[in-house]
């Protein structure tokens, strides 16, 4: 699924082409999402202008006068800007049309994304509220990490993977900042050292930096606002490189189910 890279990739992408431009009509093929999209949308945002287009998690934040939309690409969605006059696909959903002869096309094939409106302050809504802090901020940092993981029995990985703790560390990413800090994804949270968890921070940063330079990781279905995948992929060191040799050690790489996802990691290199 688009992880917190993709959704940064598409924020940055789709924003140069947006952000300024009046909403003409929204054309809305397929309302049942997750949540059903709200019958209103066309007449709520048709006339209004986009302000401006942020990311908060995994969730796109399209800012107006009066309210906010809200976008999650789900398991398989993606925005592209396209023109005026391409024949919409089976599975493109949405299509918001701007005075400039722009459309932002909503495509999601497995209907698990979302499209949502709130006219409050966008972080008082359910879905972002009781978010934890975005990992490429300042106050993201290990000895955060480390104060909130004391007492904790969980693995290390399914604790970063928490959005009560950190949002947008997905399983892609969290195999690979665990195996960049050295430490083993299924040890215990609160038996990591303050100086472990600060360069943990540090790697978590670092990898979805890298990410993000390189346009996400196209696994499956994930492509940018103008339809190219992401080349993360080739830049990874463990996830689904089960049985491989690790690129630090040459030790076959090792695969076991933490909170029933797949945890790739180097039994050698991780402790």
């Amino acid at each position: 699924m688009p992880e917190l890279p993709e959704v940064e990739t598409t924020c940055r992408g789709i924003a140069p082409h947006v952000e300024g431009q009046i909403i003409r009509q929204v054309i809305i093929r397929q309302a049942q999402l997750r949540w059903r999209v709200p019958e209103s949308l066309d007449q709520i945002l048709s006339g209004l202008s986009v302000q401006s287009v942020s990311r908060r998690a995994k969730y796109l934040l399209f800012a107006t006068s009066t309210g906010t939309m809200l976008v999650h690409l789900g398991m398989s969605g993606s925005l592209r800007i396209i023109t005026t006059g391409q024949e919409a696909g089976k599975h493109d959903h949405i299509d918001f049309i701007f005075n400039d002869h722009l459309i932002m096309r909503y495509n999601d094939p497995r209907r698990f994304g979302a499209v949502l409106w709130t006219s409050g302050r966008v972080t008082d809504h359910p879905l972002l509220k009781d978010l934890g802090p975005e990992p490429l901020l300042t106050d993201f940092n290990g000895k955060l990490l480390y104060a909130l993981s004391r007492n904790r029995k969980m693995p290390i990985k399914s604790f970063i993977m928490d959005s009560h703790i950190v949002v947008g560390v997905g399983n892609i990413y969290a195999n690979e900042a665990l195996f960049m800090a050295g430490i083993l994804p299924s040890r215990q949270a609160g038996k990591i050292s303050l100086a472990r968890y600060q360069k943990l921070a540090d790697c978590i940063r670092l990898i979805l930096q890298h990410a993000i330079q390189q346009g996400g990781t196209t696994l499956r279905d994930f492509v940018n606002e103008a339809g190219n995948p992401g080349y993360f992929k080739q830049q990874l060191k463990v996830y689904g490189r089960k049985g491989l040799p690790c690129v630090s050690c040459q030790q076959a790489l090792t695969e076991i189910r933490l909170s029933n996802r797949s945890t790739v990691f180097c039994a050698k290199c991780q402790r």
